[in-house]
């Protein structure tokens, strides 16, 4: 396991990324040193584990900014080291997968993962979807801080910004935070489409039309959690966050 140093890269000034300790996780000693060294040069603190059971002991030691998640691993998968490590405290999660497969991100999603790529991957797309998800994280902080009051209803579905809670029918939604964030972004403007890059670039600040897919995944774990019949699909374009017609007068 390897401890990493803090400051400049070859020369260079540390990047705003330094002193954000990264776990990466993964059993391909090609693979994760490669993502290391990337992470490192983009002034992130990194350490490494290599298989499900020293992931969890590691993060629970060293207390990391973020997790970088190999789903196929040695001990126990990474969706259990996901599980486990979100028991101990939340953290964000870039899942990593060697599949194509819908339902391995679903379910990556389900226990509490980000952000999933699929194996192979640029190290610029990882190491600029590891920013945004800490700035995500940043951002989420600063909310907590100085929330927005109120709580916005759309029929049974209920959005308390305060809180970050969602309920539908009075009963508690549990959503990831990047879950209620897509939710909220979609209900700032009720029935108005807005196009997967829109929601990249709000929810990820994330511009690349590569990461469109994700906006898709995140979609569906949102439908199956608050009623699928609440988001609408236009073909092409986007989603939309569909609200109840007013009643007549």
């Amino acid at each position: 396991m390897e401890q990493t140093h803090n400051g400049a890269v070859g020369g260079a000034m540390a990047t705003p990324g330094a002193q954000r300790r990264v776990l990466v996780v993964e059993d391909d000693s090609t693979i994760v040193d490669a993502i290391a060294v990337r992470l490192r040069a983009e002034g992130f603190q990194v350490q490494t584990a290599m298989d499900g059971p020293a992931a969890v002991d590691t993060a629970e030691a060293w207390q990391p900014d973020l997790l970088v998640l190999d789903i196929m691993l040695p001990g126990f998968d990474g969706l259990e080291v996901c599980r486990r490590v979100q028991a101990q405290r939340p953290v964000p999660v870039l899942m990593l997968t060697a599949r194509d497969d819908e339902t391995d991100m679903l379910v990556g999603l389900g226990v509490g993962a980000d952000d999933y790529m699929t194996k192979p991957f640029s190290m610029r797309e990882l190491a600029a979807r590891v920013h945004v998800l800490l700035r995500r994280v940043e951002r989420a902080t600063q909310a907590a801080i100085t929330p927005r009051t109120g709580i916005l209803r759309l029929g049974e579905l209920e959005i308390d910004h305060a809180q970050r809670r969602v309920r539908v029918r009075g009963d508690d939604v549990h959503l990831t935070p990047t879950e209620f964030d897509l939710l909220v972004c979609l209900a700032n403007t009720p029935r108005a489409v807005l196009s997967r890059e829109q929601l990249l670039a709000e929810v990820w600040d994330w511009a690349d039309a590569s990461g469109t897919r994700t906006v898709d995944s995140h979609i569906k774990a949102l439908r199956r959690k608050i009623g699928a019949e609440r988001i609408r699909t236009v073909h092409g374009v986007g989603y939309a966050l569909e609200s109840p017609a007013a009643p007549a007068p």
